[in-house]
């Protein structure tokens, strides 16, 4: 798919849509997975960061490849962290159980329209220079060549990942989605994927165990003392005459548009989710699982708003491919975008689904 530009992007968005649902950190996926191979592509082309030959390719890819991972985060449950500490957080304040097929179900018109609109928007957007070359296959062909057959760790691996997806997508009624990752864990070391001392030294997940493990008390502690029924009393006075939908859609807008004052998707989501829940909860006529669902999988296309706004968000910036000026303009080009797709879709498909 190198050959020519535009189908190089689909090639990325493809790939970060394929890992998509097997990595639970967007930065994981796409900063440390997706852009240590295509970091090396500009290069093929005299492409150069901070230069203006960096329109040539090296932008358009870039682009490309923060977009559509913001897209394919809002796919899945297990697609970034912020979604599952979503999940958690709306079972322990507001007792609305999330699956991972209502997921996908919820965002898979907008998830599908997005994914294989996003490079051809940033083609015509933001358009590189060049068009077509042989650079990149023949480059993937050589690479692919010098990392040879799989192993048979790498194909054990593969099982263990799809046994984990399964787990997740047909075995929750049986299997808690904890449990699942964990028994994969153990089946890794026994079988000698990895090692205790190669889980030791995973240090951001150990990081992420703590944060999370505090994030949740603490929001159910806010929920514990009544701040947050509180707040939404006062600020439910001010909606009273907006229908359901009408509510929705105002409460949507107002959550999207204030994640310019958040530098993570776990950081809105630990101070805002449970509130926007609690909120909703005094509207009239709304269904709350319904509204859970909607703001739950608007995390992943928030993050396109701003240089800081996701895990991979500062990666990408710092290539200096992207300036801070065209970054920002794009990212609120791209966030009305993502945005207007999700009301004119998203919020009806959602209305008929559930």
């Amino acid at each position: 798919m190198g050959r020519r530009t535009l189908t190089l992007g689909y090639a990325i968005a493809f790939a970060d849509g394929i890992l998509a649902p097997f990595t639970p950190s967007n930065t994981a996926r796409s900063a440390g997975t997706i852009y240590p191979i295509i970091r090396n592509l500009p290069e093929l082309y005299d492409s150069k960061p901070r230069d203006p030959s960096a329109r040539k390719i090296g932008a358009f890819l870039m682009w490309v490849a923060i977009s559509t991972t913001c897209v394919t985060s809002s796919m899945f449950l297990t697609g970034q962290a912020a979604n599952v500490l979503g999940v958690e957080l709306a079972r322990t304040t507001a007792k609305v159980e999330v699956t991972w097929m209502q997921w996908l179900i919820a965002f898979g018109p907008v998830g599908v329209v997005l994914l294989l609109a996003t490079p051809w928007l940033v083609y015509v957007l933001y358009p590189p220079t060049v068009k077509e070359s042989e650079a990149v296959p023949t480059w993937a062909a050589r690479q692919l060549a010098e990392l040879g057959p799989l192993s048979k760790r790498e194909v054990g691996l593969a099982a263990l990942v799809l046994l984990a997806l399964g787990l997740w997508i047909g075995g929750g009624s049986l299997v808690n989605a904890t449990t699942a990752a964990l028994i994969v864990t153990v089946l890794m070391m026994i079988t000698g994927i990895v090692s205790w001392n190669d889980i030791l030294a995973n240090q951001p997940a150990w990081n992420t165990f703590a944060w999370f493990a505090s994030l949740v008390a603490l929001a159910d502690g806010l929920g514990r003392v009544g701040f947050i029924k509180w707040f939404a009393d006062r600020v439910a006075g001010q909606m009273g005459g907006l229908t359901p939908f009408s509510a929705t859609l105002v409460l949507v807008v107002v959550y999207f548009a204030v994640h310019y004052m958040f530098a993570s998707l776990t950081a809105q989501v630990t101070a805002m989710f449970p509130i926007m829940l609690a909120l909703a909860s005094k509207i009239p006529g709304l269904d709350l699982h319904q509204f859970t669902l909607t703001l739950l999988v608007m995390n992943g296309i928030m993050g396109i708003l701003t240089p800081y706004g996701t895990g991979p968000s500062p990666v990408y910036y710092g290539t200096g491919y992207l300036s801070a000026g065209e970054y920002w303009k794009y990212g609120a080009l791209f966030g009305a975008i993502f945005l207007a797709v999700f009301l004119i879709i998203g919020l009806p498909w959602l209305q008929l689904v559930h």
